[in-house]
């Protein structure tokens, strides 16, 4: 078989695969956005009080409200953006991280970055079940109670108060007053604790509803901006802002804690655990990692075109190992001259030699030293001059180099040439 590789057709089309490539890069850097966004597929909207829930705990309503006034309003999934200045809503969850809380709220002291605006948790709200009889949207809930954030005592601004969910005639305050959506569940911050709390919003029993911190250290001769808690989350969410005397408050509320300054308003999503790492994708361009960026894209640019500039079909390769008897006896051959075992051949090679020579004679004789005299005799008959078959094959085994081995060998091959003239 010829060791020359053969040539074949490409079976690929450099269009199909410049458009798997294509497809492939899109697919990529979509993976990349949508870690970057948090597009983990799971179900934000209903049951959840956070500002990307439409369920009537969340605070969805109240985002559209601030945005729809004026307000830029943004839904932050990275950690690191409630140091940032603006307006910060914090919306911890019932059974929360309180540490993060608490970190958060006091990093933003320590750097006076702006207000704080933290809405308490209250109510217990499932999706409504599959086996309810209802023609149920996806953002409708089912409230299953109201009850205490149970970290009231590990949270650093309540810690030694008591928060208490009881029912009220009402509530009041900035000028305004009415009922809440369930009166009889209603949350409120029933006793001071280490932190005091300047009362914003009470109810009927002068609870506080919405209390602002009161604070003594001041910045340069300025005061700090306000940290804001609304114990009463009905005041403010889905379920609450169907009123408009408790729409208004909650303008009002806002109005407070920017102090009427044109600020952005971020509602943070981490603590709700809906939390994203950085956007990989606009990160990759971005400093120190632009360089690397933009030294991956050239070399798959110069790969790309190398690919498809290549001239030609592939070549195909030849096999690792030539198939035939005649390459099994030179990979034979080649062996035994790599060990150095040139001895070795020569009986079998004799003995090959007597039953080729034997058959062209026509003699049957099987054992091997009276089929070596019957062959010097048919020899002798025929009139053959020189060594006989038994003396030749005697040199072949007395024979040491190759070169002597060799040359025997051809001694004994030369009867078989004569033989078929």
């Amino acid at each position: 078989m010829s060791q020359v590789a053969e040539r074949r057709s490409n079976p690929f089309r450099p269009g199909v695969v410049l458009a798997v490539l294509l497809v492939g890069a899109g697919a990529f850097l979509l993976m990349l956005y949508a870690l970057g966004q948090g597009w983990t597929g799971n179900e934000e909207r209903a049951g959840q009080a956070h500002a990307a829930s439409d369920g009537l705990p969340g605070f969805s309503g109240l985002a559209q409200l601030l945005e729809s006034t004026g307000y830029t309003v943004e839904l932050s999934r990275n950690r690191g953006r409630t140091d940032e200045y603006g307006l910060v809503v914090l919306t911890p969850g019932m059974f929360g991280n309180i540490d993060e809380l608490n970190e958060i709220v006091q990093e933003r002291r320590d750097l006076d970055a702006g207000p704080t605006l933290i809405i308490m948790p209250k109510w217990m709200a499932f999706p409504v079940p599959e086996q309810w009889d209802t023609e149920a949207q996806e953002d409708w809930v089912v409230l299953g109670g109201a009850m205490g954030p149970v970290w009231t005592e590990e949270f650093a601004l309540t810690k030694g108060g008591e928060i208490d969910v009881g029912q009220t005639n009402g509530w009041n305050g900035f000028g305004q007053s009415g009922e809440l959506p369930q009166s009889e569940s209603v949350q409120a911050l029933t006793s001071q604790g280490e932190e005091a709390f300047r009362s914003l919003v009470v109810d009927s029993e002068t609870d506080v509803l919405v209390g602002a911190l009161e604070q003594e250290q001041f910045y340069d001769d300025y005061p700090p901006w306000p940290v804001i808690v609304v114990f009463e989350p009905d005041l403010m969410n889905n379920f609450g802002l169907a009123d408009r005397n408790r729409a208004e408050v909650a303008m009002g509320i806002i109005a407070t804690a920017t102090e009427g300054e044109d600020m952005p308003i971020i509602f943070d999503l981490t603590l709700p655990g809906l939390g994203a790492s950085e956007n990989l994708l606009t990160l990759a361009f971005r400093p120190p990692f632009l360089a690397a960026t933009l030294c991956l894209i050239f070399a798959a640019l110069v790969i790309a075109w190398r690919a498809f500039r290549r001239f030609g079909p592939p070549i195909a390769e030849a096999p690792a190992m030539a198939r035939g008897k005649q390459q099994l006896a030179q990979n034979g051959a080649a062996l035994v001259a790599r060990v150095k075992r040139f001895h070795l051949l020569s009986d079998p090679y004799a003995a090959l030699m007597s039953k080729r020579i034997a058959e062209a004679l026509g003699i049957r004789e099987t054992n091997p030293e009276a089929r070596d005299v019957a062959i010097d005799r048919a020899l002798e008959r025929r009139g053959f001059d020189g060594p006989g078959f038994a003396s030749r094959r005697q040199a072949l085994r007395e024979a040491n180099g190759p070169r002597d081995i060799i040359r025997a060998a051809g001694a004994l091959k030369s009867i078989e040439r004569m033989l078929k003239r």
